[in-house]
């Protein structure tokens, strides 16, 4: 029996407290089912006994306080609500308890934004995480220690897992019932819940907004200007020269300020306004590569695939806005 913690955070997401425990006991009741033993013993952990989340809306009693708390397997972390500063601050009396039962063995996986609370803990420092890519640049300023893998659905990294934004955590959870059990009862579990077991990537679901939480203020210009012209010709001389700048000297700034080499940040915005235009769904898929400034087909659409993990034709297949019958 695979002893489960599931942590009822202040401000969490009522959602992804719910599902997990959700799923973990539909696959107990699927192993009832086959006349087998159930495998997981699930107990909700709480810095109280009542936990209001949603503003007040819905209240979660849990199982047990943290001093009273049996030594889990695995904790599970769900994703926090809110301003996230504030977040961790209400719940400082979960990092030692569970830096405590990882160093004693417990595996850790955090839920979407849950990342933020695991990584104060302190126990990322040196290793890969997932998160919401819409709270990416947060999360790197936080957390500069911690390598963050933006477009991954899952992270796995010396039994601490962590899962990209939102709804991607059912993949994480399926991935736990894979590695506890069998391969057989998750894709059962994927089957029961409607889950597309094989998802790797958010990226096609991420959108750009440039990373613009920086004090370079030369650079922020640049940011601009790119995102103003980005179907236009533009080179890295002419990007520096712009500021009096010498190229490395420009290169290295602008890669310190945004995570990006400049190359790197002009194909994303450019991919953005191509996304865009493929939603729409009034221009054909060369149209739209002229329009964002490629003329090479197969340079298009391998930057696009690098970015979104799509073609463009599947991409527009996905995305594009048709009529309802």
């Amino acid at each position: 029996m695979k002893k489960v913690a599931i942590i009822v955070p202040e401000t969490a997401v009522i959602e992804a407290v719910a599902d997990p425990r959700y799923l973990l006991l539909a696959v107990n009741q699927f192993l009832s089912q086959a006349g087998q033993q159930p495998l997981f013993e699930v107990q909700l952990v709480g810095q109280s006994k009542e936990v209001k989340v949603a503003n007040g809306v819905f209240s979660i009693h849990t199982d047990a306080v943290i001093s009273e708390a049996q030594r889990p397997d695995l904790i599970i972390i769900p994703a926090l609500s809110g301003n996230l500063s504030d977040a961790i601050s209400l719940n400082q009396s979960f990092l030692p308890w569970i830096r405590q039962n990882y160093q004693e063995g417990t595996e850790v996986a955090s839920l979407c934004l849950g990342a933020f609370l695991l990584a104060s803990t302190g126990l990322l420092n040196g290793k890969s995480c997932s998160t919401h890519w819409l709270f990416a640049n947060d999360f790197r300023t936080m957390f500069p220690e911690v390598t963050l893998m933006d477009n991954r659905i899952i992270t796995e990294q010396n039994g601490l897992y962590s899962s990209g934004g939102a709804n991607s955590y059912w993949n994480l959870l399926l991935h736990l019932v894979e590695k506890y059990s069998s391969r057989e009862l998750a894709v059962l579990a994927s089957k029961f819940f409607v889950l597309d077991i094989n998802r790797k990537s958010q990226s096609s679901f991420s959108i750009f907004h440039g990373q613009k939480m920086h004090d370079d203020s030369a650079i922020k210009l640049v940011q601009e200007f790119i995102e103003e012209h980005f179907e236009k010709r533009i080179t890295i001389e002419e990007l520096a020269a712009q500021h009096n700048l010498g190229r490395r000297t420009f290169e290295r700034r602008f890669k310190k300020a945004t995570n990006n080499s400049v190359i790197e940040y002009v194909q994303r915005v450019r991919i953005e306004a191509a996304k865009k235009a493929l939603e729409s769904g009034r221009k054909t898929i060369t149209e739209v590569m002229f329009d964002v400034g490629y003329s090479d087909t197969k340079a298009f659409r391998d930057v696009f695939k690098k970015i979104t993990g799509l073609s463009p034709t599947d991409y527009k297949q996905r995305y594009e806005k048709i009529g309802i019958e």
